[in-house]
């Protein structure tokens, strides 16, 4: 059984395919990329020829001990911090590559917004994931970070494999995460802001 053949794929099942992959690069973009690249060389996913530098071994490899080296960095309470501030700069960029790329089948203009908005999908989901680590951090114990990371790892590959077989489905998943992303960042930074002025409170008396 295979999966789905990028190319032929409709304008709508397309963009529903690439905001799942783009979420889930925001959450782990070396999940993703691994996860993309071992279903297209197992032939369970026909990307177009524009990807496929990810079905090369050294490529699934590359990604999947940087997978490995994320899977433990990203558990270390307050290293996950720095960890993931980084990532800020390899995440969105990847994501909207990813789906520049898997839309060449498309016009110039219709690649670029495809660029745009994976780009945009994934810092969402990087935003959100970057103030739930900032939320749990405080606690002192680390499984909370570890069952959250876990959590992400698990999600990242499994949205992607989804979004090979359900696309809109994945799609939908995704863009409800990015509403409850949404309103996670309010809630943080409306939390941090009351943190904020009970500090100066305490320092003006």
């Amino acid at each position: 059984m295979h999966g789905l053949s990028i190319p032929w794929l409709p304008g709508q099942e397309l963009m529903a395919l690439l905001v799942a992959v783009s979420f889930a690069a925001g959450l782990n973009v070396y999940a993703t990329v691994a996860t993309l690249g071992l279903l297209a060389h197992t032939h369970w996913l026909a990307l177009p020829h524009s990807l496929d530098l990810l079905a090369n071994w050294w490529v699934i490899a590359a990604s999947s001990a940087l997978f490995c080296v994320e899977f433990f960095a990203d558990k270390i309470p307050g290293f996950d911090l720095i960890w993931n501030a980084l990532h800020t700069f390899i995440r969105v960029p990847v994501a909207a590559l990813l789906a520049y790329q898997a839309s060449s089948g498309l016009s110039p203009l219709q690649q670029a917004a495809a660029a745009a908005l994976g780009g945009t999908i994934a810092l969402a989901a990087h935003g959100g994931k970057t103030a739930a680590r900032a939320a749990v951090t405080a606690s002192p114990e680390p499984f909370s970070n570890i069952a959250l990371s876990t959590g992400e790892d698990v999600g990242s590959i499994g949205l992607t494999w989804l979004a090979t077989v359900h696309p809109y489905v994945a799609g939908g998943i995704a863009l409800a995460l990015v509403v409850v992303v949404i309103l996670l960042i309010r809630m943080v930074w409306k939390a941090l802001k009351g943190l904020f002025r009970g500090a100066e409170q305490v320092f003006a008396s």
